[in-house]
């Protein structure tokens, strides 16, 4: 069952931190942390944010940076 956070995974590390500049901007609440291993197998980073933020992270990145996904962790 999901908690109350998500994740959002990119495809490169310098995609991760350009949305990092962006979401602080935009006043969403982020952590910089290693992707958990049941997502992803590959060394990296990705952004941990409060579920409920979802449709500020959604909006704030359209258009400015590609993202793989967001899940529910």
């Amino acid at each position: 069952m999901p908690g109350t956070h998500s994740v959002i995974l990119f495809k490169s590390v310098s995609h991760t931190m350009h949305a990092e500049k962006l979401l602080k901007t935009a006043g969403v609440a982020i952590k910089l942390i290693p992707i958990p291993r049941h997502l992803s197998s590959d060394c990296g980073v990705c952004l941990r944010f409060d579920t409920g933020a979802r449709p500020a992270v959604e909006q704030a990145l359209s258009n400015r940076v590609d993202f793989d996904r967001i899940v529910d962790i």
